[in-house]
């Protein structure tokens, strides 16, 4: 298989399944994208070791799904927005992601200067927070930010309002080009609407939209939680800012934990609901509290990070539940 027709497949892989796959994931690291893309429009057996029941309702949900016209829709959505897709093996593929497993993505679609994702794993740091940000979030995202980027770091984070956005505007106030975004929709048609402005300033100040999704696909709730997992693996650290008792931030600070990467929170007033997240993830032992981008510096420093990176797997034991009922 030529590298063009690897692009073809995973795009058309892309388009019919949803992020973290599991079963796709898999059967592409021990078949290929291209048998698997084969099963699918066959009555094959699937391999040992999938559940035939599972694996048939995957069959008939993805295969229900395949269209031959729309890999030329999604490069034609791709050439009238200044798109490209990376995959494995690409220069700009950032090998942290493989760290995830089944669950990388199949590919990525960007807009910007895809170099932002061949920086080192130690100099991005993602910061993520509530929607519902109080003005004490938003100064504390700006000053983290803020610091963190006149220092070289890029800050990795989600396109939502509150914590993300104030982080996004205070990295791209202070370093252009020290910013990355994943959203959870096709980056033709960006979401939330109301950071359009917000995302033009990323791209044009140097820095990088990202999306496993295809042009055209809209933003859903579990494309909402699963983003999460590429923002905390793209990270270094992942910090936390404000955080309600059901903020999907809390989902992120998971991922990252799941991962064998430094979770941190910064502590708000006792009484605010908005912190309550962010003081369970210290009381539980999860996060480290920080207070400033020093404490930040410390938990990226390659050499007092974590003793070994696993393995991307979940488990209760973690003491985090990755919940799929949050609205977002």
């Amino acid at each position: 298989m030529t590298a063009d027709d690897e692009r073809a497949t995973r795009m058309t892989l892309a388009t019919v399944s949803e992020p973290a796959d599991i079963i796709t994931g898999a059967l592409v690291i021990r078949i290929g994208a291209a048998e698997t893309l084969a099963l699918l429009e066959s009555r094959s057996a699937l391999p040992p070791g999938i559940d035939p029941a599972e694996g048939e309702l995957w069959r008939r949900r993805l295969a229900a799904r395949l269209n031959p016209a729309s890999n030329d829709e999604i490069e034609a959505r791709m050439a009238q927005h200044d798109l490209r897709m990376i995959m494995p093996g690409d220069v700009a593929w950032s090998a942290e992601l493989s760290q995830l497993g089944p669950s990388a993505p199949l590919a990525l679609w960007l807009k910007g200067d895809s170099t932002r994702l061949t920086t080192q794993l130690s100099e991005r740091v993602t910061i993520v927070g509530s929607r519902a940000a109080t003005s004490y979030g938003d100064r504390i995202t700006a000053d983290l930010s803020t610091n963190l980027a006149r220092r070289g770091k890029v800050i990795v984070t989600g396109g939502a309002y509150g914590i993300d956005a104030a982080a996004i505007r205070a990295a791209t106030a202070t370093a252009p080009g020290h910013t990355i975004a994943v959203l959870a929709g096709g980056l033709d048609r960006p979401y939330p609407s109301g950071h359009d402005d917000l995302f033009t300033r990323v791209t044009e100040s140097g820095g990088l939209l990202i999306s496993e999704l295809p042009p055209g696909a809209a933003p859903t709730r579990w494309r909402f939680l699963q983003r999460g997992r590429l923002v905390a693996a793209l990270g270094s650290a992942t910090i936390v800012v404000e955080a309600g008792q059901r903020s999907s931030a809390l989902n992120v600070a998971a991922f990252a934990h799941a991962l064998g990467r430094p979770v941190a929170a910064t502590p708000g007033p006792l009484t605010s609901p908005a912190s309550a997240g962010t003081h369970r993830l210290i009381q539980d032992g999860v996060a480290t509290l920080v207070v400033g981008a020093d404490d930040v510096l410390a938990l990226t420093d390659p050499a007092v990070r974590y003793a070994a990176e696993r393995p991307f797997a979940y488990s209760p034991a973690r003491g985090i539940r990755i919940s799929t009922d949050l609205a977002r």
